[in-house]
């Protein structure tokens, strides 16, 4: 599998070996940890995978296909090297053999291409650790993280109170990533960051980099108006 190596703290590789899990390899998608990924399944060979993890655990790990190799879907397309591991959460069968599943996201996973019998790819995948946040930066890191999300994130702002006080500093960082719909050139390398302040730092860097949409930052103009008026 052809894929490019992301930043990881020393001690990489570990030694335990990993877990076989069906792959299942999308264009330009990432599974974050604690996220939830509505999929259609069609492809008969995709309806197996499906059929199959039913059958037992129900995880499987979402490989983003490489740029250069997204017209190959109908083949094997080289998938990044960190991918998604996750958990079928619930599922409907329909009528003629297709699913539609919701997929929650477990953990970022390295991944290895192992051999399959079935129609579908399988990996060997090994949880990734994350290296948190040191004390001193977490305050300053939290601020400025929660005022990003809540400026592209309208509902939010109406209800600041439904973004936990306590939301892990690495979950802030994706759930801002997510915010911004990224390019997959400038997505990839950030959802492989495992040093979760820098991850922090480069998603705010996106973020004062990118306008925001105006749907987005329309609530907040609006408010701002009113409240010069009265």
């Amino acid at each position: 599998m052809s894929a490019s190596k992301p930043r990881v703290p020393s001690g990489w590789p570990p030694a335990a070996s990993g877990k076989l899990v069906p792959l299942f390899p999308l264009p330009n998608l990432f599974l974050f940890p604690g996220t939830v990924m509505p999929l259609h399944i069609f492809e008969p060979r995709y309806r197996q995978m499906i059929e199959d993890s039913l059958d037992g655990p129900g995880r499987l790990v979402i490989g983003t296909v490489l740029e250069q190799y997204a017209h190959e879907l109908a083949g094997t397309p080289p998938v990044h090297g960190v991918a998604g591991l996750g958990e079928i959460a619930r599922h409907e069968r329909l009528p003629d053999g297709r699913f539609v599943i919701m997929l929650v996201g477990l953990a970022r996973v390295q991944i290895r291409e192992a051999p399959s019998e079935r129609l579908y790819r399988k990996v060997e995948a090994v949880p990734l650790t994350e290296v948190q946040v040191k004390a001193v930066e977490e305050k300053r890191l939290r601020a400025d993280l929660t005022e990003a999300v809540l400026a592209r994130t309208p509902d939010l702002r109406a209800n600041a109170d439904k973004l936990p006080a306590d939301m892990p500093i690495g979950h802030l960082a994706d759930l801002l990533l997510l915010r911004m719909q990224l390019p997959q050139s400038a997505m990839q390398p950030l959802y492989s960051e495992l040093v979760v302040a820098d991850r922090a730092r480069h998603a705010l860097d996106e973020h004062q980099r990118r306008p925001i949409p105006a749907e987005d930052a329309e609530d907040g103009e609006d408010a701002e108006d009113k409240e010069d008026e009265s």
